[in-house]
């Protein structure tokens, strides 16, 4: 009787030390999180200046407007940065439409002086039966600094204005779909210049749109190093090599010693 006592009590302890084996729950792949409001572009666009929606380079705006309404962004550019401003409008059904329409982008700096593009499609005509129409924009390098009287770009914020030129009178008012990016480049050293602007143009809207730019993980700042520094290095070494060999070819190969009078 007593060996049956320790036996059984010996059972129970090992069962209260295992315990029930239950099995394992399959690995569920969790649910991504969902892209928070700041990686996600903004969905509508100003009207004025004043009004400008902030977007940074690299993120793509959206917006819902009507023929003939002007819709503006605004993004900031540094130094040596050649950012490319592209738009695509997507045109109401063309049994809605009267006729054609003519599209067009601009880009202003900081001071609302409007910026020559470089290259690109700046201005369209989508006809009846176009679906979109798509502009380009690639502005010029932005220098670090430039002459008063000059119209060079400046870093600082930059206005992006959509709008419609032109089209039949019957069609003004008819919902449109505008997508706008300012797609980042780096125009390198062959376009540097020394010095730097004191504050950049507009101070405050490039603080912000900075801001949410740094909150990305962006990094636009253009420091002291550029491949200028290696054109400058090469240059030095060139004229060198220039300066030996003509020294060399001057002198000629075995001239003699030049013989002192009376000797």
């Amino acid at each position: 009787m007593r060996g049956t006592r320790m036996l059984t009590a010996g059972l129970l302890a090992a069962a209260a030390l295992l315990g029930p084996v239950v099995p394992a729950a399959a690995d569920t792949p969790s649910p991504s999180p969902s892209a928070s409001a700041a990686d996600a572009g903004p969905t509508e666009a100003g009207t004025t200046f004043r009004t400008a929606t902030p977007v940074q380079q690299g993120q793509r705006a959206t917006a819902d407007a009507s023929s003939g309404d002007y819709l503006y962004w605004v993004f900031s550019a540094e130094a040596g940065d050649r950012p490319t401003v592209r738009a695509t409008v997507t045109l109401p059904e063309s049994t809605a439409r009267h006729g054609a329409s003519t599209w067009r982008i601009d880009v202003y700096d900081g001071l609302r002086r409007r910026q020559a593009c470089m290259y690109g499609m700046q201005s369209r005509t989508a006809e009846r039966d176009a679906a979109t129409a798509e502009l380009s924009c690639t502005l010029r390098p932005v220098r670090s600094l430039a002459d008063p009287w000059a119209n060079d770009p400046l870093p600082g914020s930059y206005y992006v204005r959509l709008t419609v030129t032109a089209l039949p009178e019957q069609d003004q008012g008819l919902p449109v779909r505008a997508e706008m990016e300012a797609v980042p480049h780096e125009a390198g050293g062959a376009y540097a210049v020394d010095g730097a602007l004191a504050e950049p143009l507009v101070p405050g809207v490039s603080a912000e749109v900075r801001s949410n730019e740094e909150k990305a993980g962006l990094d636009l700042s253009s420091g002291w190093w550029s491949d200028r520094w290696l054109w400058t290095g090469a240059g030095a070494v060139l004229a060198a090599l220039a300066g030996i060999g003509g020294y060399a070819l001057t002198r000629g190969p075995g001239r003699p010693a030049r013989v002192p009078p009376g000797a």
